[in-house]
């Protein structure tokens, strides 16, 4: 039986870590971190991130700011936009809620985002860095599920990490985190020959490819470490992860949930993302 890692209490120890320092920093400097986000359109899941990212704002003592566009918004007005908020001393963090509307190119907007202010951690600079392992910021959830293991008492250093899942968003960036933390990683994909056959030699499983319910026990070594990033929608409505929870969870030594597993990290990690970038921006001051 697997012990469960608590996603939500993990975040909401790391949250009061924030609050606390947020609260020092303000102190002492006489303002608050800020955030500023973007949504370009109406997609209700978005919207919904937004709104717990401005919650968590509220919640750590941050100034947030949240910009809303319609979804007809040019290229230029986002530019425009970005280029405000790079020069605006208050923002300190600037996150543009992807994916953007299909005209909309996102890679200009990532790119022209200031590095300093890139609480993604997206723009090539700020990627090139944490393959150096010399970074400021790291992507909100491989960071989330680095901060998830360490609380969790789970070694890093020599297992065998097998990551499912190539995005630039998690899949990459997680294995340069597991490496880094002296892992031994393979990333695994579409085209990876005999996946059940790598996914077994994993002590550490993540699962990263947006498919519901696709790990099953036959897929794990027992006693392995599974983390699910997945975020899916059953038929029914409920969320599930890309983990069989039910087939795994017997088999696996420890196990994240979903809801309640990766997903609550996600945000907290931007929240310490922006206070850090607060914070080299005041030692510049």
């Amino acid at each position: 039986m697997a012990k469960i890692i608590d996603g939500k209490a993990i975040s909401a120890q790391i949250r009061a870590e924030i609050k606390e320092s947020a609260a020092a920093f303000t102190a002492r400097r006489g303002y608050r971190p800020g955030l500023a986000v973007i949504i370009v359109g109406s997609d209700p899941a978005s919207q919904v991130y937004v709104r717990n990212k401005r919650r968590a704002c509220d919640e750590v003592g941050f100034y947030s700011e949240a910009y809303e566009l319609p979804e007809q918004t040019t290229q230029s007005e986002l530019i425009a936009l970005v280029d405000k908020l790079n020069a605006d001393d208050k923002i300190h963090g600037i996150l543009c809620q992807l994916p953007l509307p299909k005209h909309l190119d996102e890679n200009e907007v990532i790119l022209r985002i200031n590095p300093a202010k890139d609480v993604d951690a997206f723009h090539p600079y700020n990627v090139g860095k944490i393959m150096i392992g010399d970074y400021d910021f790291l992507p909100c959830t491989p960071a989330g599920v680095m901060a998830l293991l360490e609380r969790s008492g789970i070694e890093v250093a020599g297992k065998e990490c097998v990551i499912v899942g190539r995005s630039n968003i998690v899949g990459k960036p997680q294995a340069m985190l597991l490496l880094h933390a002296n892992g031994t990683v393979t990333i695994c994909h579409s085209r990876t020959k005999n996946l059940a056959e790598v996914c077994r030699r994993a002590d550490i499983l993540v699962a990263a490819i947006g498919k519901a319910d696709f790990f099953t026990a036959d897929m794990v070594k027992e006693g392995a470490v599974v983390i699910d990033v997945g975020m899916n929608r059953r038929a029914d409505g409920k969320l599930t992860g890309d983990v069989d929870f039910s087939s795994v969870e017997p088999k696996a030594s420890y196990i994240t949930p979903v809801p309640g597993g990766v997903g609550p990290m996600t945000i907290t990690m931007l929240m310490k993302n922006t206070l850090t970038a607060a914070e080299r921006a005041a030692s510049k001051e």
